[in-house]
Formats: structure tokens, sequence, C-alpha cells
């Protein structure tokens, strides 16, 4: 077989890990799968060391079913020896991607594979039978309309995926709950996606889609039947994914008849591209030919379904190019406007107008405190800027470009309004500080005033505030406590050294203080 891609290699030889037992399956079965397991292992690893690039699959499958009981004496004495002799052998299915072109047919392929399969389980163990199958010869039998080794699939317990085996399954048994519920309304089910394209892999996402016929309904309108039917389909899509123990999304797209053959006459990429890739598990006579029909190049799109695509083309890149300019317009505007009308609010000042708020952080951030830097002004006048000028006609679009420039300029002008905030948090602190200094000192006047202490300097208060008042048990001596702690955080204001949790302890014990 030719060399795959690097990558496809690189990826599989990650996936050999451990076989687990599932926890759904009986007991006896669990433990027949425990004895066996650490040779199931053995085989796995033989084989993928050899052939790691193109197996996707390994399964253990369930034991052959006995002979049917209608078929000639002849055959029915042949097939009952062949199922006496395997029934208690382990059939493991080994699934290969045979995407690669190679010289080889085929048939050829397939019996080069199983001869060298099959010795390598003769060599771990007699009682493991594989069964080679490649993926193309899979997909024909569902073209076929041949799906009971989708079945056995659905059934068997997985010893290796690389994404495919787990998408049939879950998919099988999915369509097997529609099934048995709506098989009336139920037209196709289609494998479709990346699985069917040969590029899963373990995370990949599994995307079916299934056509309901409501060419009969009565009782309900088109939609509604399509709606009912859905969230029931979905709810079975949940239920398959809990009984497989598979986590990958699966992705159930279900299409009313009517609404369907429109898209194909339409021509519509979607249902091309479902149409050309998808497999149908299901299929009651129109996928299958329609299918063909694409093949044959008998779908073809309309001159309306032409122009409406065309028209959409145009309609899109309108509406992206409104998004840019919506993004211009408001997006960046109120990203920068509010916060910076937050940081005035913090600063002492209502919040200013649009119009004026330019002016007000040049004047009060840059002139007078100097907490901001001129460039920064100029970023928030540009925004501004340009949203007036979309908004008054002046400027018709905004280029990707431009949005970028405004983009950085913003996350820019964000960082730098975050530092505002801690430098006016920490003017506002120690301008609180001088006030309730002051405050203080103004009420301990007053009382030595009522005392008949006219005079006493700033460094003497707190002296004669505890002769006069506290040695004479006139004021309990926490307020002696307060006071010092008031003088102190004064220096460390005065130092520089002053903190948030500082200004609040003593906003606290100076108002006890005051009152």
């Amino acid at each position: 077989m030719a060399k795959k891609k690097t990558a496809k290699k690189t990826e599989k030889k990650s996936n050999k890990e451990e076989i687990q037992i599932p926890k759904n399956i009986p007991q006896d079965m669990a433990q027949k799968l425990e004895k066996i397991k650490d040779k199931l292992e053995k085989f796995k690893n033989k084989i993928l060391d050899k052939f790691d690039k193109y197996i996707v699959g390994i399964a253990l499958l369930p034991p052959p079913r006995p002979p049917m009981g209608n078929l000639p004496p002849e055959v029915a004495a042949e097939e009952k020896r062949r199922y006496e002799q395997e029934k208690d052998k382990n059939h493991v299915l080994v699934l290969i991607d045979d995407s690669e072109p190679t010289k080889m047919t085929k048939a050829e392929l397939r019996e080069k594979l199983s001869a060298i399969m099959a010795s390598s389980a003769q060599e771990v163990d007699k009682d493991i039978i594989p069964q080679t199958l490649l993926l193309s010869e899979l997909w024909q039998n569902c073209y076929d309309g041949k799906t009971d080794v989708l079945q056995l699939i659905s059934m068997s317990i997985p010893l290796y995926d690389a994404g495919t085996l787990g998408a049939i399954r879950i998919a099988e048994i999915h369509k097997t709950m529609v099934l048995k519920r709506f098989e009336k309304y139920i037209v196709t089910y289609v494998l479709a996606g990346s699985i069917v394209r040969g590029k899963a892999t373990k995370d990949s996402d599994i995307d079916v889609f299934l056509v309901i016929d409501d060419t009969d309904v009565k009782k309900m309108t088109r939609v509604e039947l399509r709606d009912k039917l859905r969230a029931i389909i979905y709810g079975m899509g949940v239920e398959a994914g809990e009984i497989t123990g598979i986590k990958n999304k699966i992705n159930i797209q279900p299409y009313i008849l009517t609404d369907f053959w429109d898209m194909v006459r339409e021509s519509h990429p979607v249902i091309f591209t479902f149409l050309r890739d998808g497999v149908p598990f299901f299929d009651r006579g129109l996928f299958m030919p329609w299918k063909q029909l694409l093949k044959m190049g008998k779908i073809k799109p309309s001159q309306e379904a032409i122009d409406m695509f065309m028209s959409s083309g145009e309609q899109t890149l309108s509406r992206v190019k409104l998004k840019l300019r919506d993004i211009g317009v408001e997006d960046f505007f109120w990203g920068i406007h509010t916060p910076t009308q937050a940081a005035l609010m913090l600063y002492g000042i209502p919040p200013p107008a649009p119009k004026e708020t330019v002016d007000v952080v040049r004047e009060i951030l840059v002139k007078k405190e100097g907490l901001l830097e001129e460039e920064y002004v100029k970023i928030l006048e540009k925004v501004i800027s340009t949203r007036k000028d979309i908004e008054h006609g002046h400027k018709k679009e905004v280029t990707g470009k431009e949005i970028d420039k405004l983009a950085a300029d913003c996350e820019k002008y964000m960082k730098r309004l975050k530092r505002l905030f801690t430098q006016i948090e920490k003017v506002k602190e120690e301008q609180n500080m001088i006030e309730i200094y002051d405050n203080a000192q103004t009420a301990l006047r007053d009382i030595l005033k009522l005392e008949g202490i006219e005079r006493a300097s700033e460094d003497e208060i707190a002296h004669v505030f505890e002769e006069e008042l506290i040695a004479k048990g006139k004021i309990p001596a926490k307020y002696l406590r307060t006071l010092h702690d008031l003088i102190k955080a004064k220096a460390h204001y005065e130092e520089g050294k002053l903190s948030k949790t500082e200004v609040g302890k003593v906003r606290k014990e100076a108002n006890e203080l005051i009152r």
C-alpha cells in the first residue's frame, strides 16, 4: 500500500490505548472479555504496529447466529458444521481505510490483508478469528442496502477506534431507535461529514441527516411535524450516546421531504455535499437515485438558484460592512466612553455628555491633576470623532485595518484607565485623610473651649486632650487611642506611606470621636 501522510500517522500512533470493558454489557460477557482481554490487547498491538496508518477500527463482534431452519439440507448441514466450529471463537473485526490508491484491486488488497491478520491472530491465540473489512466495501454495502454489517458493528465491543467505528456504532443505534418509532415517516437516514470523507479523528463530530416524509400529513402543518419529530429525534441522539458511551457530539439534521426536494432542485451547497459524500444507513429508494443523478451531472442549479446564491453573497458582504460600521460606531465608543465616565465619577465629577467628555478629561485629569497623558485623550477623541463622522454620513465605511487600529488603541486605553482608577483612589484617600484630620482637630478644639481652654497648638492638642478630658474621666480612654491613630495616619500621609486600609480604619474611629 502507498505511504500515507505523516500527519495521519502521528495522529493514529497515539491511539494505542488499553482495552476498556464497557460498563453496560451483561455480567457473563464482561467476565469472558476479562479472560481474553490480554490476548486481544496483544493481537491489537501486533497488527497496529504493522498497519497503524490504515486501521481505523478494531472490534470484538458478537457470536455468530445459528443457521436458519429453512435452508436446503446440504447447505444447512454445512452451515451447522461451520457454526459449531466458530461459535466459541472470538471474532474480531478489523476495519481498514483503503482510500489511498494502490496497484492492487480491492479484492486483492482485502485478501492480502486478511492473510496477514489471520497469521498474526494465530501467533497470539488460535481462537481469535479476524474479519478484515475495507471501508470502501462497508460504504458500498450501504449503497446497496445491505446493512447487516452495520448491525454487527453496533453490537460489537470496540478494542481500538480512530473515530470511524464509534461514529458508525452511534449512528446505527440512533437509526434503529428512530426507525422503531417513526419508520412510516423516515425516507432516508444518512451518515455524512468527515467520517465518510476519511478525515475523522477521535474528537470529530458525528454528522447525520434524515429526511422525513411530509407529503401525507393531515392533522398538523408540515412545520409542526418537523419540529415535533426533531425534538424527539434529538432526544434519541442523546440516549444513543449514553448507550454507546461515545462522548463525541452527534449533529442531527432532520429535513422534511418537501424542503429537501426544493433544496435539491435549487442545488443548495449543503445538500450537494450531503448527496456527494453521504452514506445511507437506511433508504426507501430516494437518496441513491439522487446521488447517482448528481454523479451523472443531471442535478443542475436553476438560473433562479444561481441568482439567489449570487445575491446572498452580496448581501452577506453588505452585512459584514454594516457590522464593521456598528463596531466603529457603537462598540468601541461605549467600550471606552462609559469607563471614562466612571473614572470622572470616582474623581467626584458628574458624568458629562459624550460631546463634553474629552474636554473634561483633558482639563481635569491631564492639565489640573496630571494623572493622565495626552495620548490617551487623543485615543478617546479619535473614537468619538469616528462615531460622529459615521452618524453624520461623512464616513461611509470602516475598513478592517481601521477596526484593528481602533481595537488596539482601545485595549491600550483600557489598560491605562485601570491604572488611572488606582491613581484617583489614592488621591481621594489622601484628600479624605486631610478632611478627617481637620474635622477631628476642629471638634477637639470646640470641646476644649467648653472646658475653658481657648488655645492649643496642633502639637499640644493631644497632650491637652489627655490631661483635661481623659485623665479627669470626662471622656473614655479609647478616644485617646483614636486620636493617636489619627495623628499617626497624618504622619504616614505626609511620608507617602498611607494605605487604603488605614484610611478606612481612621475614618470609622474618627467618626465615633467627633460624635
